[in-house]
């Protein structure tokens, strides 16, 4: 994929040496998790407040994902749509469903500072696949196929800088894949470093394509 052709100059070493990459991403994503936190937690009371001001509900949202070996777990974020609203991929959720601090957080991404706990935890990695629901079959099986089910999902990942949904299971499954095949703590910095800048528009709510 091209996307990925500027963020490793030795495309061959996600493939060539799995066993080293896999050894360094989990201590790194632990790393930096814990730099984080103290950033993060004061920054959590603030938009956590924000949203309970803002519209009726809690401010955290928690929606059982599919996890590394297809295992589920609970993904954390903060609420960015009003409280009833059906347990459905962004995609399939009306875009009157989101609230007005709500659509601020998801363009910042700032909704998924939670997700450090699930680093930690050890149920995401900081970059991988997006995590899918349980019901999204169809994706589960793409990801299985790709040798994808034993990787962590990911905070962010090359299919959400690509501005690629879940909408098309089969092509993200692949945009996945080829992150797999170049998978390196280059890239995967590379990945985090055009989330932070804004890159991408994955996870979008609403029918656009």
């Amino acid at each position: 994929m091209t996307l990925l052709a500027p963020l490793a100059t030795e495309p061959d070493k996600g493939a060539g040496q799995p066993a080293c990459v896999y050894a360094l991403k989990r201590p790194l994503d632990i790393g930096l998790a814990l730099l984080a936190v103290p950033i993060a937690v004061p920054l959590l009371l603030i938009l956590g407040l924000l949203i309970r001001l803002t519209s009726p509900g809690p401010a955290l949202f928690r929606q059982v994902r599919i996890g590394r070996g297809g295992r589920p777990f609970v993904c954390l974020k903060l609420r960015t749509m009003y409280a009833g609203t059906a347990s459905l991929p962004s995609h399939a959720v009306a875009a009157g469903a989101v609230t007005r601090a709500g659509r601020q957080l998801r363009a910042s991404k700032l909704d998924e500072l939670p997700q450090l706990w699930n680093i930690l935890k050890g149920d995401m990695s900081f970059v991988g696949p997006r995590p899918c629901l349980p019901t999204q079959t169809e994706l589960i099986e793409a990801r299985r196929r790709l040798g994808l089910e034993e990787l962590r999902p990911g905070v962010t990942g090359v299919s959400q800088i690509a501005g690629v949904d879940m909408r098309n299971p089969d092509r993200l499954a692949a945009l996945d894949a080829s992150y797999l095949e170049r998978m390196s703590l280059r890239c995967d910095l590379a990945v985090l470093a055009r989330t932070v800048c804004g890159g991408g528009r994955g996870d979008r709510v609403g029918g656009a394509s």
